[in-house]
């Protein structure tokens, strides 16, 4: 069946550990064991074949083989890590689920919501006798998309054997990056580390205790490692490679990462729920240049934006617009620059703020702000402006108590001797803490925040 491959490589490595869950080791065969009760157990369930089945949970070894054997009895998975009542309620109702499974460590729930689904993406995948997976964008700007993928399509890739290192699974369950984590380790026999928080001190304790050598995160979460200074308590000698996606990374704070972590590997991640991650090589351990690609990618430039097309591309949205141009290429909004074999990825065009006829996106203005000391955490937004259309706004914390004017001058300055004019934040507000999502992605802001701590750039 589709997950053959995958059963394969845990006979192989039967006595492996497969997954380390709430810090205890478990087999590859425990592993293949579970999964071959719940694929039985499903098999069981009236019609299931071709049924939307929400697996609401965070990785662990019982959701893992839960996923598995959803995937293996042609199910259509969407998987939930959503926390709030009301986004949990909303990827119901969009993606129609009609089966909820709860997993709670041991405890699993199974509920029939009484609801159908018909949809002609769902349809093609039942036409096809293929599982499928629904994946849920952020949402941070409004309606979440709803990309509806091939779960066949996607395993493609992992049918060819590489390394696979004792890994972190950081990224969540419900996000692409945690999804093809899991599936990379798995299918190359390596050993998955799952972890009930993700606090800088909490991650680094797991590194230590077993012995992490890969860790896929965020930039805003190796920023908040930085702030905390959680390392400096912790043997992290275990950590060979860094991988960071999922947003721009701040030049500057990958600058102090590498002089933090001299021996340890940076290596920048490139990929989109509706593509799946891309084969990467990072220019060099500090360069923001990225070759991307690899088996089954072709890509293109338009207007300087980046286009993919692949045999792993989603069908299409639930409940937005096709995101393919006419000639079948993904258009994945990210502005990008190259050099040669390279690419540098500046940000999503719908981030782009216009300043008189300028354009200017957020992590050039932050990559500044980075830079000056005691500044911890960054974002920069617009608020409407009736002589320039837009002003920049940019929201700080500090990483110590310092007297609030002197440091907004000390911003002030540093931006208009590093930035050309039109760049310069024009309101600067200190807060307390910068909001970020539970994917640890930056919150973007955009309306107006009354603050009295905010001031003109004059």
């Amino acid at each position: 069946m589709f997950l053959d491959f995958l059963t394969e490589e845990f006979k192989n490595n039967s006595q492996k550990t497969a997954i380390v869950w709430n810090d205890q080791p478990y087999s590859y065969q425990t592993l293949l064991e579970l999964f071959e009760k719940r694929k039985a157990e499903i098999s069981q369930i009236s019609d299931i074949k071709g049924k939307v089945v929400a697996l609401k949970s965070d990785f662990s070894l019982e959701s893992t083989s839960m996923f598995l054997a959803l995937a293996e009895n042609e199910c259509i998975i969407v998987p939930v890590n959503s926390k709030t009542k009301e986004d949990v309620k909303r990827i119901y109702d969009i993606s129609m689920v009609e089966l909820l499974i709860e997993i709670d460590n041991n405890n699993i729930t199974f509920t029939e919501t009484g609801k159908s689904s018909d949809h002609e993406y769902y349809n093609v995948l039942r036409e096809r006798k293929h599982p499928g997976i629904v994946l849920f964008s952020s949402g941070t700007s409004g309606e979440p998309k709803a990309a509806v993928n091939d779960f066949t399509a996607l395993l493609e890739k992992f049918k060819t054997r590489r390394y696979a290192l004792t890994t972190l699974n950081f990224l969540l369950f419900d996000h692409i990056g945690g999804v093809n984590t899991m599936l990379h380790t798995l299918s190359n026999g390596g050993k998955l580390v799952f972890t009930k928080e993700r606090t800088p001190e909490f991650i680094c304790r797991q590194i230590e205790k077993h012995k992490v050598e890969l860790l896929p995160v965020s930039p805003t979460f190796l920023n908040l490692l930085l702030i905390s200074e959680a390392y400096k308590d912790f043997d992290l000698s275990s950590l060979k490679k860094i991988t960071y996606g999922t947003e721009p990374m701040p030049e500057g704070t990958l600058k102090r990462l590498n002089i933090i972590f001299p021996d340890i590997k940076f290596q920048q991640t490139y990929g989109l729920m509706e593509v799946g991650i891309l084969r990467t090589a990072s220019q060099s351990n500090n360069s923001l240049w990225v070759k991307l690609g690899g088996e089954g990618y072709e890509l293109r430039i338009v207007d300087d934006i980046l286009h993919i097309k692949t045999p792993s591309g989603i069908l299409g949205y639930l409940n937005y617009p096709t995101p393919y141009s006419d000639d079948g290429w993904f258009i994945t909004g990210d502005h990008v620059e190259t050099q040669g074999e390279f690419f540098r990825i500046l940000g999503r065009r719908s981030e782009l703020i216009n300043i008189g006829g300028e354009k200017v996106y957020p992590v050039e203005i932050e990559t500044v702000l980075k830079e000056i000391d005691n500044v911890g955490e960054a974002i920069i937004y617009s608020e409407p402006n009736s002589i320039t259309g837009n002003i920049i706004c940019a929201e700080v914390t500090m990483i110590r108590d310092e007297d609030k004017g002197e440091f907004r001058s000390k911003i002030k300055k540093y931006c208009r001797e590093n930035l050309q004019s039109f760049k310069v934040p024009a309101k600067i507000i200190i807060a307390d803490k910068i909001e970020y999502t539970d994917r640890f992605k930056k919150k973007q802001i955009k309306r107006i925040l009354p603050n009295s701590n905010s001031t003109d750039a004059k």
